[in-house]
């Protein structure tokens, strides 16, 4: 992490990541970049659905490749490079017969001038994709497929990973970073390491610029506000809540209660739930 001086209030506690492992003079691929339109948390009516959205710096998206199904095909990492859109860092890398290049995403320590490959059985290396049937229990992976040929879906976020349990009548069990255990079939591909940026979840934001910065809007607290507006609004002065469940402007009772549908289909892989906090 990098700390700054405290020239002035919003500089006293201001954290951000230490960006020196990345590439210097990187810039992104073009084939592999393009424009997002903005929606702001907007419907195709333009009415806001997800409030707290808005503003923030211009970026371009990364088309990263969560699939990396060129099986038996080596890659080179050319570079290490910051995602506008993701916590993680990303990698470009190319492939060795076909010259293709692609994004991935980076495990931690992976560096430049290393070389990975996607195969079923592939070397037990940091980077390395491989099904899980022939990863030894206890290793930690991420951007895991929760359907063979589908796509990493699992822990593909900063500093995240899930640790292989155990492999057996076609399934692997996996520990994810809530607790929960989730069974998938052992056909699925998964890569070896963690997630690289692992001290972003260290970051303090330091002043409400910053947020704006990356399209955050303010969030005014529900006493605050006026009682048409908010069930624990109004009163003079300050006022305590006034009811024992958390409540959404909305008067929905925002907390204590599950939300998973009870009839969804991926219900019969959870082999343990989540502890509850």
């Amino acid at each position: 992490m990098k700390s700054y001086n405290p020239t002035s209030p919003s500089r006293r506690q201001l954290t951000t990541v230490d960006y020196s492992g990345l590439t210097k003079g990187a810039k992104p691929y073009k084939p592999l970049i393009k424009r997002l339109k903005s929606h702001a948390g907007r419907n195709n009516q333009g009415r806001i659905m997800t409030r707290h959205q808005g503003g923030g710096h211009k970026k371009l998206y990364r088309m990263v490749d969560f699939h990396q199904n060129v099986i038996g095909d080596a890659a080179k990492v050319l570079t290490i490079e910051y995602d506008p859109y993701r916590t993680a860092f990303i990698a470009l890398v190319q492939y060795t017969k076909s010259g293709a290049k692609s994004y991935i995403l980076a495990p931690q320590d992976l560096k430049v001038g290393d070389e990975i490959i996607t195969e079923p059985a592939a070397p037990l290396k940091l980077g390395n994709r491989l099904q899980l049937k022939n990863i030894p229990v206890g290793h930690e992976v991420h951007n895991v497929e929760l359907r063979a040929l589908g796509g990493g879906k699992l822990a593909r976020s900063a500093g995240s990973y899930v640790q292989v349990l155990a492999n057996a009548d076609g399934h692997t069990d996996l520990k994810v970073g809530s607790g929960e255990v989730r069974r998938v079939s052992w056909e699925c591909y998964a890569t070896i390491g963690h997630v690289s940026n692992s001290e972003w979840s260290l970051v303090v934001i330091g002043k409400a610029g910053r947020s704006r910065w990356l399209g955050i809007r303010p969030t005014v607290r529900g006493k605050a506000m006026n009682p048409v507006d908010h069930p624990y609004g109004g009163g003079e002065g300050s006022q305590p809540r006034g009811t024992r469940k958390p409540k959404t402007m909305w008067g929905k009772v925002t907390g204590g209660h599950k939300t998973r549908n009870r009839k969804k289909w991926s219900t019969k892989f959870i082999v343990k739930r989540r502890t509850k906090k």
